[in-house]
């Protein structure tokens, strides 16, 4: 991809998430995460209705009159954002493909942490940690892991998330909100998992395409796993077959869905071709009536 087509392609989706961010989905996430605890903010005088527990006894002893400590929340948090560039990404029948659907969930997440003054830093990772952008501040910070997510070229094509995970829970010693974005079509995580959920805010978005879930029939067709490169030819005609693949992926999904819970992880479903910001408000929505 040339510079100028990265750019205009950077450009488009800033105006895009950046506008959804703005306007949709920035009220809903501050007050869907909250902020690290209460922070003195000023004192006072007591006014009727005060709890008389804030009362500053220091301060109401020198002016002979009753003053209070005045506390707000503390708002700056630390956004990680897990991203899976393995080859199954490359995928996608409907419009999109699951990594173009990343990249966009990304920026719209980015755009909304820092419209909360949150620090936004990110992982790429396949079978190995791709790369690491340890978390920070502003706009040029955020276009450029939207230029990351764009132009990323990972070196492998596997996937292995508890590996990710893993390294995730070694870089992040302070608790942080973190954003899986997955197919997650992986080697099993549910132990790492299990740890990062004790310690931080999880939540895992699952990129899917509905096609992955049924076969078409089209007779015989050479299929190629995007992150083996193996080929095999499958006979789609076949009913047998394809109540088989239909099983097989739904015993999948099922586990999942199981998973994310028993870890303590929250879980929003997306699929390519269809409208994310839906999702993605009930799942803020809910999470608000939660606290």
């Amino acid at each position: 991809m040339s510079t100028t087509s990265l750019l205009k392609k950077v450009r488009k989706i800033e105006i895009k998430t950046r506008g959804l961010s703005n306007h949709i989905f920035a009220g809903e996430y501050h007050t869907a995460f909250k902020g690290r605890g209460m922070a003195f903010s000023e004192v006072r005088e007591y006014q009727a209705g005060d709890d008389v527990r804030s009362i500053d006894w220091n301060v109401t002893a020198r002016y002979n009159t009753p003053f209070i400590k005045v506390f707000e929340e503390e708002r700056e948090m630390t956004v990680m954002l897990l991203v899976d560039v393995s080859g199954s990404g490359n995928f996608g029948t409907n419009k999109q493909f699951k990594r173009e659907i990343a990249t966009e969930l990304s920026a719209i997440l980015a755009f909304s942490a820092i419209k909360n003054n949150d620090k936004v830093g990110v992982i790429f990772f396949s079978d190995i940690i791709e790369e690491f952008i340890p978390p920070k501040k502003g706009k040029s910070h955020i276009l450029r892991i939207i230029r990351q997510v764009l132009s990323f070229k990972p070196k492998n094509s596997k996937t292995d998330i508890a590996q990710a995970i893993e390294y995730f829970n070694n870089v992040m010693k302070k608790r942080c909100i973190c954003f899986m974005l997955s197919d997650y079509i992986s080697p099993s995580f549910e132990k790492p998992l299990k740890i990062a959920s004790k310690k931080h805010d999880i939540v895992a978005l699952k990129i899917s395409d509905q096609r992955e879930m049924e076969l078409p029939d089209l007779g015989l067709v050479p299929f190629r796993d995007a992150e083996t490169g193996e080929v095999s030819l499958i006979d789609t005609s076949s009913k047998a077959i394809r109540d088989l693949f239909f099983k097989n992926q739904e015993n999948k999904n099922q586990e999942l869905q199981k998973l994310f819970p028993k870890c303590g992880v929250d879980v929003i479903d997306i699929y390519t071709g269809e409208d994310y910001v839906k999702p993605l408000i009930n799942f803020f929505k809910n999470r608000e009536k939660r606290r």
